[in-house]
């Protein structure tokens, strides 16, 4: 019989071992752009943070970008749109998982009302005009990868949308034009601190007298998200909600967390940090992220497929065993609930006198 509170403390102890053996305090700043087989001996094959400064300062981009710029130069393109209510995307709402509703607008509508949170899915293929003022790619970070970027992606928002905590299967270059983005970064290696919930998928509709609803999704619908990588996943966790229909999400909010309910979050050892403009982050595929950022911030990132080798096959390896853990832990709670229950209803005082 395997012990598995003792399989619990070993991949606790095996998270905190990382924090002590190679992980940062805080995530370090790295000069001017960088060389790129030292670039990936220093931050890629270790899988560790950094902000890269005066890597992009020749891009027109961060002087022209301005709304009276945008709206002249794109201002009439239609293009894909988030839309949430609470500026909330792909996140926990009650016991369903729930993505944003896609509109298509023209950009100039965008810059008007500045509503929840906005990104192309290609900004070559949708913003083309606006290509001249930027790089297709990271010239020394495609050299690093051995690849072009899978897809660049324009960003732009108000303060009040807000990136749920979760993890991508992307070696992601985050360049910022204007504003400031916030992150709360976690290595791959907190998952055992990290919960996880199965949700049944759904989608915000907006209803003809301006209220949302939240309108479930069937199996047969695509579900918008950042786990769309879950078709090609083998964890446990994937498969499992696969089986039955539902999506594998993480329902904390770092900011206000409810440690009552999932008290092992409180052992996770986050990374603060602030990517201003004209500085890049490199984000480490598979670290889990949660991002803000001020008004009208204007983003653009590179998302470079992630190799699928030694470091995934551990990963998915310690995300199955916190699977298993987790749900010997909620099988065990449940049979006591059970218990507790029975003996309750068999109690004396519980039984009616004829």
């Amino acid at each position: 019989m395997v012990d598995m509170d003792a399989v619990k403390e070993r991949l606790a102890h095996f998270a905190l071992e990382a924090h002590d053996l190679y992980l940062n305090k805080s995530v370090p700043y790295v000069d001017g752009p960088p060389e790129p087989l030292h670039f990936y001996r220093q931050w890629i094959a270790p899988n560790k943070p950094c902000i890269i400064r005066n890597a992009f300062s020749h891009w027109p981009a961060l002087s022209r970008w301005t709304p009276a710029y945008l709206r002249e130069k794109v201002g009439s393109k239609v293009i894909s749109v988030a839309v949430t209510p609470n500026g909330y995307a792909d996140a926990i709402k009650d016991d369903r998982f729930v993505t944003p509703e896609e509109r298509r607008m023209c950009f100039s509508s965008v810059l008007d009302i500045i509503q929840g949170k906005k990104q192309c899915s290609n900004l070559l293929e949708e913003l083309p005009e606006l290509t001249a003022d930027m790089e297709a790619h990271i010239g020394w970070m495609s050299t690093a990868m051995g690849k072009s970027p899978d897809a660049v992606n324009f960003w732009l928002g108000e303060a009040d949308a807000i990136t749920s905590l979760h993890k991508d299967p992307y070696e992601n270059i985050y360049c910022v034009i204007s504003g400031q983005k916030d992150f709360i970064l976690l290595p791959p290696t907190d998952r055992p601190f990290v919960p996880y919930g199965l949700y049944q998928p759904a989608v915000y509709r907006q209803k003809e007298d301006g209220d949302f609803e939240v309108v479930d999704q069937s199996d047969g619908e695509k579900v918008r998200s950042g786990a769309g990588w879950l078709a090609g996943s083998r964890n446990l966790s994937d498969t499992l909600a696969r089986r039955c229909g539902q999506l594998p999400w993480i329902p904390v909010d770092p900011l206000d967390p409810d440690l009552e309910r999932y008290p092992s979050y409180a052992r996770v050892q986050p990374l603060h940090c602030s990517v201003k403009a004209g500085e890049m982050l490199y984000l480490p595929s598979l670290w889990f992220h949660h991002v803000r950022q001020s008004h009208g911030c204007i983003a653009v990132n590179f998302w470079y497929d992630m190799d699928f080798d030694i470091k995934y096959n551990y990963f998915s390896l310690l995300d199955d065993i916190t699977t298993i853990t987790s749900q010997h832990r909620d099988d065990r709670q449940a049979a006591l609930h059970r218990k507790t229950t029975r003996e309750h209803q068999e109690s004396p005082h519980n039984l009616n006198a004829d």
